[in-house]
């Protein structure tokens, strides 16, 4: 049994690292939360230590290390922008780290980040489920069979539809995000990457507060993506059966099932990490520089090979 600690547990994706702490027979410590909305905890650790301010979790933390009470492993699932220093905090406190994607927002503290695991003996873990998901796995098992040669043609489509909340929260402020593409979207870039390669070009079309999209050139396929929260891109027959989020990929034009498979993911990726297989900073590279490009990038408008829904009308930003 591993100690563990977390950071976040009043956020959307704390239910879910809980769970996997729980599901792998591990034990939670301690959790800090600015918010103090954490009932959460009852469900899976109620005798955790809970505190609302980071001072007094730091001096906890430190109180259990001098008590031979090591924690293990701390579990990140705090906002986008707050990831690189409470990884920092995890390192130099002896833990190993589980962090929620986006690993970190600028390419540049990820390389700071090796370094720091080299200075600290201590490893950093990202959770980039996909890479686990079996529809995934099925379809790179199918592209190793073909020649190595072949390039392919991929359409990649994601509407998870959000409401004003959003926009009043860190998520709709970019500096905080890093923005629609690496909020909702930096998982299946980092998919496009597992499946077909390194980037050898991105354009960006489209990138406004609800939504972005673009044309990828990978090393062993060409990929139109759009990624949305906005529910007016929805299409039509997932509107008639009142879905508000719809995912869809397409190979050669061949629709890939994607619709299941999503409920034990983190489990699975806790499960990984304690076999030491867990998802490197390495690993997590390539998504980073990619959405970090993507953010700073001038949309070049419906020019050239575009998703068909960069031609639906644009929306005003509901707080403007």
């Amino acid at each position: 049994m591993f100690n563990f600690a977390l950071i976040g547990s009043s956020g959307y994706i704390a239910p879910r690292h809980l769970k996997a702490i729980k599901d792998t027979g591990n034990c939670l410590l301690a959790a800090y939360d600015p918010y103090d909305s954490a009932g959460i905890l009852d469900s899976y650790f109620p005798e955790a230590s809970f505190f609302v301010e980071f001072e007094r979790f730091d001096r906890h933390i430190d109180k259990l290390k001098r008590k031979n009470t090591p924690i293990h492993y701390l579990s990140i699932c705090s906002p986008n922008y707050l990831h690189d220093s409470h990884i920092r905090f995890g390192l130099k406190n002896g833990a190993d780290v589980i962090c929620e994607k986006p690993l970190v927002l600028h390419p540049k503290n990820a390389y700071a980040l090796l370094e720091l695991e080299k200075e600290t003996g201590h490893k950093v873990n990202t959770i980039l489920q996909l890479r686990l998901h079996e529809s995934i796995l099925k379809l790179k098992n199918k592209l190793m069979q073909d020649p190595p040669d072949k390039i392919y043609d991929f359409d990649l489509t994601y509407i998870t539809s959000r409401g004003k909340w959003y926009y009043a929260s860190w998520k709709g402020d970019i500096h905080k995000s890093g923005g629609i593409a690496t909020n909702i979207g930096i998982h299946f870039f980092d998919m496009l990457c597992f499946l077909f390669g390194e980037v050898k070009q991105s354009i960006v079309h489209l990138h406004t507060h609800d939504r972005a999209a673009g044309f990828l050139e990978l090393s062993r396929a060409r990929v139109r993506w759009f990624l949305s929260i906005n529910a007016e891109t929805l299409p039509q027959h997932a509107t008639d059966k009142n879905m508000r989020t719809y995912r869809s990929m397409t190979l050669e034009g061949e629709e890939i099932e994607f619709s299941e498979g999503f409920t034990d993911l983190h489990t699975r990726s806790y499960e990984e990490v304690l076999r030491g297989n867990g998802f490197s900073v390495t690993d997590a590279l390539p998504s980073i520089e990619l959405t970090y490009s993507i953010r700073n990038a001038t949309p070049v408008g419906l020019t050239g090979d575009y998703h068909p829904l960069c031609k639906l009308p644009l929306s005003k930003h509901p707080f403007y």
